[in-house]
């Protein structure tokens, strides 16, 4: 329910019917010129109307009736016509804020935008019909598909997290945003921006390394923002819970800036410490790191500046000086480390660290700037080609940004000003080996997320977004959030009850993925040696097949290794021989329309050309797809001989095969809600009109005490409210709503049903009754009659 001041209570507990309302239209305040008002809130669903879990979407409708000024009819002001200077206030795509309440107060009602107007001419009145955020979501729904899910047989996402992606695409948030999303030449660029909100999958980046689901856990409770990944065991030997990403550009080193950051929480977890690496990609294959590595007990960071080509074990820069408020403040950290690779000694970097910490108690540290040296750790020319966290402790939005030109300040740091925090998840669900494409906007893709996983999608009056899951509904509330009664609050009841509600043998399909591996498409091979001028940019599309996964940044060769997947050489000269040059292009994969697109970017000032030892064209870009369909499976949720069965017989409800359900486990937790929520067949109260009460939302639950007429006292879930203001000022609320449980199990006492069937008819004519009617087989004969005529009937 929605909070209230005191006067709004105490106006509600008087039965005050007196409706107040505010009505803005554009940002100016139109509450005058209201005739009318109504708005619709209710869930969709396509499970039996009587079942006690329901699902679906809700997208709340307003409808106004508007007036004239006084001085002009409303048709002269707003129609399609009018001037824009005063139909503007009007036009579809208008913003709609809509308050009312009782005793002088407002509570939020509506927000969102104009879908249509209709102005009848001789009349004062325009009719306007507005629909809530769920406007927000009709961009075309996309969701990344990496490849990483089969690659290593484990979950990569979940259906929460496709949600989450959909949500943030459409600016409803659950935590900070990119710092940089949108590519911009010159500007900063996103290389990763894992949520972790259910899942390794990002929409900048391409997961890599996935560890083990018996070693993690998704968790809200002590999450920095909304969903953090939580360890729960280590892998042997393992400091951590480990897990990495390509970036979407492999940047090159010397001359790239990173700022790597992350949010964690030290009270949550099995350990004190986190660590975040970049690794480069160097000439042959040698791997260049460096890492920011945290330690909360001894109240360490450490920058490390690693060689894996080498026996020694690197160099690193140590800052203590916060180490106090890291050993003695637990709760969640912001941490980051900004390195500059721009300075150069010959063909390496030096690179300079500056980690970045705000503590639990909001107090932003920055370290002083440390430099390694040509003998501590340098940087051969590279690109980066991987994230890696390692961690014992809740984390929450891995990022990697490059281009920023200094470490950020507090302010920015914090990324405060970017965001507000408007969407709310819940626990995840449905784990994903490989993610389902998704077609229509992201508002029809969040429905059939819903459909499929029997949970509910809704935008509330504050424009704030709540998706919730099948698992509320696992405990039957004993509170209610508000009591309704027959003597004061219900002026309309009526309960049904039906059969059709009883569901004791539920089956959910599952697509099955566990056998279900990765195979290499035909190599698409570039039929041109191309040409990247010097400091600019080569941008080439390539066909990719629809069942085709995404891919990551193609890796540079040089001449001493190729790599086995996409990669492309470059060189100065188009001429076979050529020598390969490393860590002058910047590389950046992104699908787009039935195509991968390739952005290679010179950072060097000589035109390089994409040729390879023997002068052919050198980029070649791997495809990679499913080797086989999933198998499908079915889960089943019954219980033989059940008191449900015996009372109502077997009551069999079959839900939809979704790509959405990929876990044999999930699929029998989605069978035992469904059996859970309908083993008894439970009440459904039809339009239940209410005494107007401004507080109540949907997914509330209310006690209905009715000792007038169907005598009961029981709880239900509201899952529709229709509140409707007349002109003369009277108001009228309408409630749907679903029982919680069944009014327990049938009791029959004093009666004795009838059997289904009548009893057996009488036993059948013996040889002695045909004989004794039939003397003689002639006699019998001349009856002409069947065998069943003499042997069950009368005829003797």
């Amino acid at each position: 329910m929605q909070r209230a001041d005191q006067a709004t209570k105490d106006a509600l507990a008087a039965g005050e019917r007196t409706v107040t309302h505010t009505t803005r239209l554009g940002g100016r305040d139109v509450s005058a010129q209201v005739q009318s008002w109504q708005v619709e809130r209710s869930y969709a669903t396509d499970l039996p109307a009587a079942m006690r879990a329901f699902s679906g979407s809700s997208a709340a409708q307003l409808t106004l009736q508007l007036g004239g000024d006084g001085a002009q009819p409303a048709p002269a002001l707003y129609s399609p016509w009018a001037p824009h200077v005063t139909g503007d206030l009007a036009r579809p795509g208008q913003s709609v804020v809509h308050e009312a309440g009782v005793g002088g107060g407002t509570l939020p009602v509506f927000r969102g935008t104009l879908r249509n107007r209709s102005a009848a001419s001789g009349t004062d009145a325009v009719q306007l019909t507005a629909l809530d955020g769920a406007e927000r979501l009709r961009a075309p729904a996309e969701l990344p598909r990496p490849y990483t899910g089969l690659n290593w047989g484990r979950p990569v996402a979940t259906a929460t997290w496709c949600v989450d992606e959909l949500l943030r695409q459409a600016g409803l948030l659950t935590s900070p945003p990119p710092r940089a999303a949108q590519f911009t030449a010159g500007q900063p660029l996103s290389l990763v921006h894992a949520t972790l909100h259910g899942g390794f999958a990002t929409p900048f980046g391409m997961p890599e390394d996935l560890p083990d689901p018996r070693h993690y856990t998704w968790s809200r409770a002590g999450a920095p923002h909304e969903m953090a990944l939580v360890p729960k065991g280590l892998p042997p030997g393992e400091s951590g819970v480990t897990a990495s990403w390509f970036p979407r550009s492999r940047v090159t080193v010397p001359g790239s800036r990173l700022f790597v950051e992350a949010w964690v929480n030290n009270a949550v977890g099995i350990g004190d410490t986190v660590r975040l690496d970049v690794d480069m990609n160097r000439t042959g294959t040698g791997v260049g790191t460096l890492s920011l590595a945290l330690d909360f007990v001894k109240g360490q960071a450490v920058v490390w500046s690693l060689s894996s080509d080498t026996s020694v074990p690197g160099s690193g820069l140590v800052w203590s000086d916060n180490g106090t408020a890291m050993k003695t403040q637990r709760g969640v950290w912001h941490v980051g480390v900004f390195l500059d690779l721009t300075t150069v000694s010959g063909s390496s970097a030096l690179p300079v660290a500056t980690p970045v910490m705000t503590a639990p108690n909001g107090a932003t540290w920055t370290g002083v700037a440390g430099s390694f040296t040509l003998t501590s750790g340098p940087q051969p020319v590279s690109e980066l080609r991987k994230v890696r966290l390692v961690t014992a402790m809740a984390v929450e939005n891995v990022q990697v940004t490059s281009g920023l030109t200094a470490v950020p300040s507090a302010s920015d740091f914090s990324q405060t000003a970017a965001w507000t925090k408007t969407a709310e998840l819940d626990e995840a669900i449905l784990p994903l080996r490989t993610i389902p494409k998704v077609s229509g906007s992201q508002w029809e893709a969040i429905g059939q997320i819903a459909k499929a996983s029997m949970s509910t999608a809704e935008l509330d009056e504050r424009g704030r977004f709540r998706w919730r899951n099948f698992t509320r509904f696992a405990t039957v509330p004993k509170e209610a959030d508000l009591t309704l009664t027959s003597v004061r609050d219900i002026a309309a009841l009526t309960v049904t009850e039906e059969i059709d509600a009883c569901r004791n043998f539920c089956v959910q399909p599952a697509k099955d993925y566990g056998a279900v591996g990765l195979v290499a498409g035909d190599a698409v091979v570039d039929t041109l040696v191309r040409e990247i001028p010097g400091n600019g940019t080569l941008t080439v599309s390539y066909t990719f097949g629809e069942d085709e996964l995404d891919i990551g940044p193609p890796d540079t060769d040089d001449d001493s290794v190729t790599t086995s997947g996409s990669n492309f050489r470059v060189s100065a000269s188009r001429a076979a021989g050529a020598t390969a040059i490393k860590g002058a292009v910047d590389a950046m994969v992104r699908r787009e329309d039935g195509t991968i697109v390739l952005r290679l970017t010179n950072r060097t000032a000589q035109t390089l050309y994409t040729v390879t030892q023997k002068g052919e064209p050198s980029i070649r870009i791997v495809p990679l797809r499913p080797d086989k369909d999933p198998v499908e499976r079915q889960a089943v949720s019954y219980v033989a001989g059940s008191a449900s069965e015996r009372w109502y017989g077997r009551q069999e409800f079959y839900g939809d095969t979704s790509d959405w359900v990929q876990d044999v486990t999930a699929a029998r937790q989605l069978a035992d809600a469904m059996r859970a929520a309908g083993e008894y067949p439970v009440p459904v109260f039809g339009d239940v009109q209410v005494l107007y009460d401004p507080r109540i939302q949907l997914g509330d639950v209310v006690r209905l005490v009715d000792s007038a007429g169907a005598a009961l006292d029981t709880l239900a879930w509201v899952v529709g409210v229709t509140t409707a203001a007349s002109p003369d000022g009277g108001v009228q609320q309408t409630l749907s709503l679903r029982g919680v449980r069944a009014n327990d199990v049938p009791q029959d006492a004093g009666l004795t049903p009838d059997a289904p069937a009548l009893p057996t008819p009488a036993a059948a004519a013996t040889y002695a009754d045909v004989t004794r009617v039939y003397a003689t087989l002639a006699d019998l004969l001349a009856a002409n009659a069947t065998w069943n005529d003499v042997k069950e009937t009368a005829l003797v």
